[in-house]
């Protein structure tokens, strides 16, 4: 007898205990809280009708529209390393560039420190310069170990540009190259570089104020 109690009974009796308990977990209501954070999640997200969600759309598609460039503009794909001049619907220039290489610079005694990526975002064309010449900046001469010069002239170098430079904004420039080699590759301490051909080709086509797009 001692035996059916304690191998049958008691185990029916564990087993209903557990069964009441998960029966009445299940039917506790949630906290106001959670209630109350559910509803005003539903009330954010969801229009509360459709001539509501309709008027959302046509003020997005608006919002859209003045975004769209009206006239041909650049795209630079940054991961790629392919520059295009273009429309919505046709490319007038399809090129191979070079573009930042993301390396980062850090100057052991100033501990300034410098990171070379092309910039992420739109800008526009803002001048066209023939035959520029380069201003080396410090983290040219720390980078390659020499010191940096007192005087200015030492920093120009009218060889490394090529024919033109179109300058997008804080100092970044899409321009040619002496190392067309490595085009295609991520080289560039920020600026977008142009094989001579491509180069001569975008310049005649880009007016200044041409848009700029960068990812």
């Amino acid at each position: 007898m001692k035996k059916i109690f304690f191998f049958v009974i008691v185990p029916i009796v564990f087993l209903i205990g557990v069964l009441v308990v998960f029966m009445t977990i299940t039917r506790e209501k949630p906290p106001e809280g959670i209630k109350l954070a559910l509803v005003d999640t539903v009330a954010t997200n969801f229009p509360k009708d459709e001539k509501l969600a309709r008027k959302e759309l046509g003020n997005a598609e608006k919002s859209l529209a003045k975004l769209k460039p009206l006239k041909p503009y650049i795209v630079i794909d940054t991961h790629a390393n392919r520059i295009y001049y273009r429309t919505e619907d046709s490319i007038y220039l399809d090129a191979v560039c070079s573009t930042g290489s993301g390396s980062e610079l850090i100057d052991s005694v100033t501990k300034r420190k410098w990171v070379f990526n092309t910039p992420r975002g739109v800008f526009k064309i803002q001048n066209k310069i023939k035959d520029p010449w380069w201003r080396k900046p410090d983290w040219e001469f720390i980078e390659t170990g020499e010191p940096i010069p007192k005087v200015e002239s030492d920093r120009m170098d009218g060889n490394v540009m090529g024919d033109f430079a179109m300058g997008f904004g804080d100092g970044f420039f899409i321009h040619g190259t002496i190392y067309e080699r490595l085009l295609g590759i991520n080289v560039t301490h920020g600026c977008v570089r142009l094989g001579t051909d491509d180069l001569h080709k975008l310049v005649e086509l880009t007016p200044i104020g041409t848009s700029v797009y960068i990812f």
